[in-house]
C-alpha cells in the first residue's frame, strides 16, 4: 500500500507553495500530485490557480525523492504532441520521477475556456480513445505521424523520448466500459474516485461497494485486453466521496484497510485546505502521512 497527497495550485511559490511540496517528501508520501486545471469549481475559481506544469517542474527542483504527477490531465484543453513534449521535459528534470494522471475531462470550466461548447459524454470518451493511443506513441517512439478524427501528428519528435523506459506510468482515470478498456490496454495504474456525487449523498459503505464493482468491472476489462489484473495498479483519490478518512487516525486506518482488501494499492488524500472541502486538521493529518501505513502492517519506508 502507498499513500500519495494531492496539493493544489493555490498557493504562490514563494508564499508557501514551495514549502508544502518539500514538506510531503518530509513526511515520506509516495507521490504528490497536482490538478491539471486552467481553473476548477467553487470556491477555487475566484482566488489563485496556477499550472500544473510549471508548478511540477518547480517541484522537481526543490525536491529530491519525492514522485510527482498529475491527477488528472485530459483533453480538454490539452493536445497530445505539445503535452508530450512537456511530459518528456518534465521526466528529465525530475530524473524519472513523473507520473502521468489522465482521465477524459468533464464539463466544467476548462471544458468552455477555449469558447467551444461543452462535449457530449460520447464525445469526451471519443476524443480519450484517440487521445491515449496517441500519447503512448508519442512517449515511445522517436517520430509520429497520425490523422486521426480529432487529433493529427506530423512528423513529431520524441527524442530525446522518457527518463522511465519505455515511457512516464500512466494513471488511467475510468468508470465506465471505454474507459475502463483503455486502463486495461495502456495503464500501469487505474484511478476512481467512487460514485460520483457521493460527498452529498453516499456513505462510505456505498463508496466501498461502488469501488468492488468497480474492480470487478477493471478485472473484466483486463481479461479481455488478455491482461493479468494483478499486473494494474488500483488507486483511489480521497474527499470527493463521503469518506471521512482525515477525521482521526483510527478512522482512515479503519477505511484504508477495507480498501486494502478491495485490492487498492494507493490512496491519495488531499493535502488540507481551510475553508474547502478539503479542510482536516493538519495534525491529523500528519500523524497519518507517518503513521497511518504501519498501523495497517505496512513498511512505511517502503514506498520511499
Amino acid at each position: 500500500m502507498r499513500l500519495s497527497t494531492v496539493i493544489l495550485p493555490v498557493r504562490r511559490w514563494s508564499e508557501g507553495g514551495r514549502e508544502r511540496w518539500q514538506r510531503a517528501e518530509q513526511l515520506g508520501f509516495h507521490t504528490a500530485y497536482t490538478y491539471d486545471h486552467l481553473t476548477w469549481r467553487v470556491p477555487f475559481r475566484d482566488g489563485p490557480w496556477f499550472g500544473a506544469v510549471p508548478t511540477l517542474t518547480a517541484a522537481a527542483a526543490t525536491t529530491s525523492r519525492l514522485r510527482l504527477g498529475t491527477l488528472v490531465t485530459s483533453p480538454n484543453f490539452r493536445h497530445p504532441v505539445p503535452l508530450a513534449k512537456d511530459l518528456i521535459t518534465l521526466d528529465d528534470l525530475s530524473d524519472g520521477r513523473l507520473t502521468l494522471g489522465i482521465g477524459a475531462g468533464g464539463s466544467g470550466f476548462d471544458a468552455t475556456v477555449l469558447g467551444g461548447q461543452p462535449w457530449t459524454p460520447r464525445e469526451r470518451a471519443d476524443r480519450f480513445a484517440e487521445f491515449v493511443p496517441l500519447l503512448h506513441r508519442l512517449l515511445t517512439e522517436d517520430e509520429v505521424s497520425a490523422e486521426g478524427t480529432y487529433y493529427t501528428a506530423h512528423e513529431a519528435r520524441g527524442l530525446p523520448g522518457c527518463v522511465q523506459r519505455p515511457r512516464i506510468p500512466f494513471t488511467v482515470a475510468a468508470t465506465g466500459p471505454r474507459g475502463l478498456r483503455l486502463a486495461a490496454r495502456y495503464g500501469q495504474s487505474w484511478v476512481t474516485t467512487g460514485e460520483p456525487g457521493g460527498k452529498e449523498s453516499g456513505t462510505p459503505d456505498a463508496t466501498l461497494d461502488t469501488l468492488a464493482r468497480q474492480t470487478e468491472a477493471l478485472a473484466k476489462a483486463c481479461a479481455e485486453a488478455g491482461r493479468d489484473p494483478a499486473t494494474i495498479g488500483r488507486t483511489l483519490l480521497t474527499g470527493l466521496t463521503s469518506d471521512r478518512l482525515l477525521d482521526s487516525l483510527d478512522a482512515f486506518v479503519d477505511f484504508a484497510g477495507r480498501l486494502d482488501a478491495l485490492g487498492f494499492d494507493e490512496i491519495v488524500v488531499h493535502w488540507p485546505l481551510p475553508g474547502t472541502r478539503f479542510e482536516a486538521d493538519e495534525t491529523v493529518f500528519e500523524r497519518i502521512a507517518t503513521e497511518g501505513l504501519a498501523q495497517l502492517g505496512h513498511d512505511p519506508t517502503a514506498q520511499r
